[in-house]
């Protein structure tokens, strides 16, 4: 199945979140339909061929999905990144009356960030994988097993299929994201609000690094005005606070689709 979506443009940051959350909801839910339609065989046409049939097409899906998903998180990794990461270094550099090169610094700082953003998402997709080639392996076994005995067309075979399609379809989940906490949510809302998250901290890498470059060692954060510094809730309040650029680096943001920045302030030197 070919890959019918264009190649990621880098650019505003929202539109780009909105983009590759519809991709990959679209890749997530290609991989549901096929999933459905394998079930369907399973519940209503439980004879060995046609649910034989259900399963090449399942496991040609699950490559397919891997494809889908990959190719566009490259393309965020690969494109928007470093976009993003030099327009935070030039602002850093043009508030400080200077120019923004790529030196080995920021080549360094945006190679780890692209790797651990490539990894976090990519976790996600081989976690859908893994479901999908579960689900893959159990009809695989219940079409040896279980299947053969129920293509008889009555009424128990019947009520026994569709339980067995209905169990079978509880246990391997695909229409969301599960968090390590248990919270399920759906593909979109989860894909955008990471490639928000993964878009602030890369910009914010940027203007860090840069002021670090240059030898500033603080910075003034502009935030929303609630908005605390390790979190929304902490009564440490972040915006047009002076914070050392160590410190900034590791609270960039504070909560998913933080809307964080941050300036230098060659000016200053203690906090």
């Amino acid at each position: 199945m070919p890959y019918d979506w264009p190649p990621l443009t880098p650019g505003n940051t929202e539109e780009v979140a909105r983009r590759v959350a519809r991709v990959l909801e679209d890749a997530w839910q290609r991989l549901a339909d096929r999933q459905r339609f394998l079930l369907d065989a399973v519940a209503f046409s439980p004879q060995a061929p046609q649910v034989a049939a259900q399963l090449e097409d399942f496991k040609a899906a699950i490559a397919d999905f891997a494809l889908r998903a990959g190719s566009e998180i490259r393309g965020f990794v690969q494109q928007q990144l470093p976009w993003l990461y030099q327009a935070g270094a030039t602002q850093a550099a043009a508030a400080l009356g200077q120019r923004f090169t790529w030196s080995l610094l920021h080549v360094e700082a945006l190679q780890s960030l692209a790797a651990d953003t490539y990894a976090d998402f990519l976790r996600c997709s081989q976690e859908q994988q893994r479901i999908a080639n579960a689900l893959y392996r159990a009809v695989r076994e219940a079409a040896r097993r279980e299947v053969p005995q129920l293509g008889a067309g009555y009424t128990t075979g019947r009520q026994a299929a569709k339980a067995l399609a209905d169990r079978l379809a509880t246990d391997h989940q695909l229409t969301h994201v599960v968090y390590r906490n248990g919270a399920r949510v759906p593909v979109r809302a989860w894909a955008e609000a990471a490639t928000l998250t993964k878009s602030a901290v890369a910009y914010n890498a940027g203007t860090l690094n840069r002021s670090r470059e240059a030898g500033v060692t603080v910075v003034e954060v502009f935030d929303s005005a609630d908005c605390g510094w390790t979190s929304h809730q902490d009564p440490d309040k972040a915006n047009r606070t002076l914070r050392g650029v160590e410190e900034a680096a590791e609270w960039p943001i504070s909560h998913p689709r933080c809307r964080r920045g941050f300036g230098p302030r060659p000016d200053v030197t203690e906090i």
